[in-house]
Formats: structure tokens, sequence, C-alpha cells
């Protein structure tokens, strides 16, 4: 395994929690001043918005963007329904309508301080209220990435197809056929959209969804060469993917 000479900070699903992305960034800052390295970079899995408390915020502060590190930043299936329900607010894209309770896109528009129950009222004035450059950053969202050894994405891949192959929905949605695979991808495939309780290091795989929104904690994994750590309160803690 390698990193491309990269140092990687991997961080799950958000949200729209940025107490918790606070607290993760200011662990980061404090690894990357106890272990200085040339080349961080801080990659997030997807879904900045819906269900947690300040899904502006956390937007705001992705654009503004002052950690000491590059910032890379991929489209969740989440991130994707926001910018469709502005576009078509009846479109229903998956089993449920984004602003049903179960999505979470009610609490993504009180964060910008609309509050409105039918979906056109709600279209509408979240138009005017989400800032432009909000859009223009989700709208600029890769659904992947690549370094060294490691693929990145929302949900997954679709085992079978090469990974610069794939479809972009399943980049978002995947998730059984992903999940069950013990097949080689060409990649470790990092990924988060199933929340689990702690993350998952598979051999062909690794899940940092850890559900930081209904609850639990924001994962953060630092990759670096053949190395892996989650990054905890107290520090780092090694990790080791289990072997065939």
């Amino acid at each position: 395994m390698h990193t491309d000479g990269r140092r990687v900070y991997a961080l799950g699903d958000i949200h729209g929690c940025l107490a918790e992305l606070d607290a993760v960034y200011a662990q980061i800052r404090t690894d990357l001043s106890d272990r200085p390295h040339p080349h961080p970079v801080v990659v997030h899995v997807g879904d900045f918005v819906d269900r947690g408390p300040d899904s502006r915020g956390v937007i705001d502060r992705l654009i503004a963007w002052d950690m000491p590190a590059e910032r890379l930043c991929l489209m969740g299936n989440h991130d994707d329904l926001m910018l469709k329900f502005l576009e078509d607010p009846h479109g229903i894209w998956c089993r449920y309508h984004w602003l049903d309770d179960v999505m979470g896109g009610r609490n993504t528009l009180a964060s910008y301080g609309v509050a409105c129950d039918a979906p056109d009222e709600a279209a509408t004035h979240a138009r005017a209220q989400v800032p432009p450059s909000h859009i223009a950053f989700l709208q600029d969202l890769p659904r992947s990435a690549r370094i060294g050894s490691y693929f990145f994405a929302h949900a997954g891949v679709r085992p079978g197809k090469p990974l610069d192959a794939q479809d972009p929905e399943d980049l978002i949605w995947i998730r059984g056929a992903f999940l069950t695979s013990r097949a080689e991808h060409g990649a470790i495939v990092v990924h988060g959209h199933t929340p689990v309780k702690k993350f998952e290091l598979h051999r062909n795989r690794i899940n940092i969804d850890t559900g930081c929104v209904f609850g639990r904690h924001l994962t953060c994994l630092v990759l670096e060469d053949d190395g892996i750590w989650s990054l905890e309160s107290a520090g780092r803690v090694a990790h080791r993917l289990p072997r065939r």
C-alpha cells in the first residue's frame, strides 16, 4: 500500500454536524503540528448536508478552508439530492422524497432559514436563501478520487467494473453488491454512506461512516505510505487491514 507521498486524513459522513467537524479539524491540526508533512490532504467522502443541525455552517467551513492541508471533497447522495430538489421540488430519486423526515432535507433548509411545508414554496425560498457559492460548491463536487493504493467514493464501487468506468450513481448510492463483495477492486475503496458503529477495515474496503449524526463520533483515518491510523482525542491509534 502507498499514498503517492501524501498523508491522507479521510473523514466520514458529516451530515450538518459542524461542532463534530471542527473538533476533528482541531485533531488534524494537532497531528500536523506534532508530525509535520509536506503534502497533507483532507479527504471528505461526502454527505455534508441533511439530518444534522448546521448544514449551512458545514458548507461555509469547507468553502472558507483555513486548514494547513489540501482540501478534497466528494459528492454524497444527500448532497446530490439537495441539488436535485432545488431543480425539481417534486422529484423523487430514491425511496423517499428529500423533505421526508428520514432524509433530513428539512433540517438542511432550516439551517438556511427556510421553514416551509409545501415543496414548491420550500424550493422557491431555498433558491433565494442558499448562497450561489454553496450551489457552486455542491455542483463542482467530484464523485471519486484516487490516491496511491486508495480509491475514495461516497458509497463504493460496482464489483467487476474498472474504477475508471464506474457508474456515477453507483459511486454515491451502491450498497449490497459492494458491501458483500470480497473481490479485489483494483484499489482499497474508502467510503461512507452505510453507517456502522465503528469504522470497518476489510481487505478490499474501509467504511468510515460511523453515524456522527446519530450520536456517534465523526471518524478520521490517517493513511500514509503503508500505515493506517484512526485519529482519536488522545492521538493516533494504529490499525492493519485484515489478511486474506
